[in-house]
């Protein structure tokens, strides 16, 4: 008994030893090699049957082989999403020259045909009529346009914004005879109401430039548009057209048609968004980053 209780301690303190020395070699063994398998010889003698090194070295290569190849996924994926960035990248810098160009053009008298008209957005067209102020609309909230403001303050948690809205007026053309829809402008909180900008309430034939914009579709958490208070979130012409009688054409007045005391023009917001050399230096950096990882885990430590 006393013999049996000092094999005992004896194995314990072994497999303590082995274990601190060798732990990584003892889990290893453990958990990847497979177990000893049992068999009966003839005569019911039961021994046990470990399995050869080099089953458990093949097995233990082919997991680190793809482990190594799906690690390699990763640079992979990030050097794809770079490259796409790029593509992206220009052809956003072509769309931001050609809506520049569009709204810096020599305006063009408007066409009469809606379906015309429908392939003029962001174009600049030059029309004659005179003012209806009895039906304004009111496209609300808005601040005033402003690119280098808005440059200035790019990036910041909160800015400075002014809160008006846009005024949109039916004008009628007398050249083309019809009715169009025509913002001409922001104007401040205060000066919302027509009674506050008499002034600028502008009466007879006068010609106006602006820029051609179609119908809107109202985004993701934008209020619906309110018609019977008149207040508009977001252009639906054909709603607006219902309302004030107008055909469904819309313009933007440009700076130049804005009448002293009345709203701004030139409230035509060109500006796109344009972070894709940040989403570049990202992805690119990623892509190198684990690269390195990479080769250091399974390419340098085979060399040394």
């Amino acid at each position: 008994m006393a013999s049996l209780k000092s094999l005992l301690a004896s194995s314990i303190r072994l497999l303590s030893t082995l274990k601190q020395q060798s732990g990584v070699i003892y889990i290893k063994r453990t958990f990847l090699q497979p177990r000893a398998s049992l068999f009966k010889r003839p005569g019911g003698v039961t021994t046990f049957r470990q399995p050869s090194s080099s089953t458990a070295a093949k097995a233990e290569q082919g997991e680190d082989i793809f482990l190594k190849w799906f690690l390699l996924l990763i640079p992979a994926t990030t050097f794809g999403l770079g490259t796409w960035q790029v593509k992206r990248r220009e052809w956003k810098l072509k769309l931001i020259d050609e809506l520049t160009r569009l709204t810096t053009a020599e305006p063009i008298p408007l066409p009469i045909n809606p379906h015309e008209v429908n392939s003029l957005e962001y174009r600049r067209v030059r029309v004659r009529g005179q003012y209806d102020h009895s039906k304004e609309l009111y496209i609300m909230p808005r601040s005033p346009v402003n690119p280098e403001k808005e440059a200035r303050e790019a990036g910041r948690l909160s800015s400075s914004v002014e809160s008006g809205a846009n005024v949109v007026t039916p004008f009628h053309c007398t050249d083309l005879g019809i009715t169009i829809l025509v913002n001409r402008g922001y104007v401040p909180r205060q000066k919302i109401r027509p009674e506050t900008r008499m002034k600028g309430q502008v009466d007879g034939e006068v010609e106006v430039v602006g820029v051609v914009r179609l119908t809107d579709t109202r985004k993701p958490f934008v209020p619906n548009n309110d018609v019977e208070r008149n207040r508009w979130h977001y252009r639906d012409l054909e709603a607006m057209s219902q309302v004030t009688g107008a055909e469904p054409i819309f313009i933007d007045a440009d700076f130049g048609s804005t009448a002293p005391g009345g709203p701004i023009g030139g409230q035509t917001r060109v500006t796109l968004r344009n972070e894709h050399m940040q989403y570049i230096i990202t992805w690119y950096g990623l892509c190198a980053a684990t690269s390195y990882m990479w080769y250091a885990k399974f390419i340098k430590k085979i060399k040394v």
